[in-house]
């Protein structure tokens, strides 16, 4: 077998397994005569790891993606990889831009993780792709990102939360539950969580406002340029396909991730808003956008940590100071 890990520092969230590791899944999955003829570890993503695997006798490689163990995930990012799998039934309107799920197992025989086996995406990974063109040329680009997410908020849901659960029967309990979350997991990394807690106190006063939200809808909670591929050489970017929504949540369309990006600057993304639609600038909504906010700074905070960006850990305090003072 031709193995390629990534060689990372000792400690790096991110744990390699091993080439045996790997046969042993594709025997399980393909059947005990398979033969892996290469493995090459993937560097696109920053929590789950990731192998584009050749099968002998097979025309086209795999994906086969490996979650951090139990262990090492936080509170509020529990068991992403079932929850993604849990969303695929809900995101039949966008099938054919996502790889197909070949394989599922939780049952930790074979590496002590749970793993993913999916089809290959075609195209190019649009964080690389985009800067083969002008800047003028990705309206399109960002135009097309806002249909996709205008398509998955249309999808309703019956209870709020994470799509795998916990649920909750109001909104209000889902935000302020995650923000609890997120402040219990910086409290376990001996980080300062105080604003993290007084926003889920926030949270908790102004659920009025949280709980004029009553129809829970599909976000798909990490939809952006490092999660899309586009086609490759394409005229203009064109999107092929997305992966990795592993974050999706039932609530507020307004809380998602791809909602946030495209409001954080006034460049190329606007043409956003053309696909999507208005945003929501009642009182209300503004109320709600700056504890969503401090929500996403939360968990950007931890990702910082995750992977030994000390300067971002301190940068996402003063941002969530600069936001609290507008909520309070």
């Amino acid at each position: 077998m031709d193995f390629q890990p990534i060689e990372r520092p000792a400690g790096a969230f991110q744990e390699p397994v091993t080439a045996d590791q790997i046969q042993a899944v594709c025997r399980r999955i393909f059947g005990p005569g398979a033969a892996v003829s290469s493995a090459v570890e993937m560097g696109l993503g920053m929590y789950n790891t990731t192998y584009r695997v050749t099968v002998e006798g097979r025309s086209r490689p795999v994906i086969v993606r490996f979650a951090p163990g139990p262990e090492r995930q936080f509170v509020s990012e529990r068991e992403l990889m079932r929850n993604e799998y849990a969303t695929v039934p809900h995101l039949a309107r966008i099938a054919p831009l996502m790889p197909r799920v070949v394989a599922a197992d939780w049952s930790h025989e074979l590496v002590g993780r749970d793993y993913l086996v999916q089809t290959l995406l075609d195209g190019v990974p649009a964080a690389e792709g985009l800067r083969t063109y002008p800047r003028r040329a990705r309206t399109g680009f960002f135009r097309q990102i806002g249909e996709i997410a205008r398509t998955v908020h249309e999808v309703r849901g019956t209870r709020f939360g994470p799509v795998a659960g916990p649920a909750y029967d109001t909104w209000s309990q889902a935000v302020t539950g995650s923000l609890r979350d997120i402040a219990a997991d910086l409290d376990g990394l001996g980080l300062d969580a105080a604003d993290l807690r007084k926003a889920a106190a926030l949270a908790a006063e102004h659920h009025a406002v949280l709980d004029e939200i009553t129809e829970p809808r599909l976000l798909s909670g990490d939809l952006w340029t490092i999660n899309i591929m586009i086609a490759e050489g394409a005229p203009e970017p064109v999107i092929s396909g997305v992966f990795d929504l592993d974050r999706t949540l039932w609530g507020d369309p307004a809380a998602d991730w791809p909602i946030r990006m495209a409001a954080s600057r006034q460049d190329e993304r606007v043409a956003f808003w053309e696909a999507y639609g208005e945003r929501d600038e009642s009182p209300s909504a503004v109320v709600r956008s700056l504890i969503y906010e401090i929500r996403h700074l939360g968990a950007v905070r931890l990702e910082r940590h995750r992977l030994g960006d000390p300067g971002g850990v301190g940068d996402s305090y003063d941002a969530v100071a600069a936001v609290l003072a507008e909520l309070t």
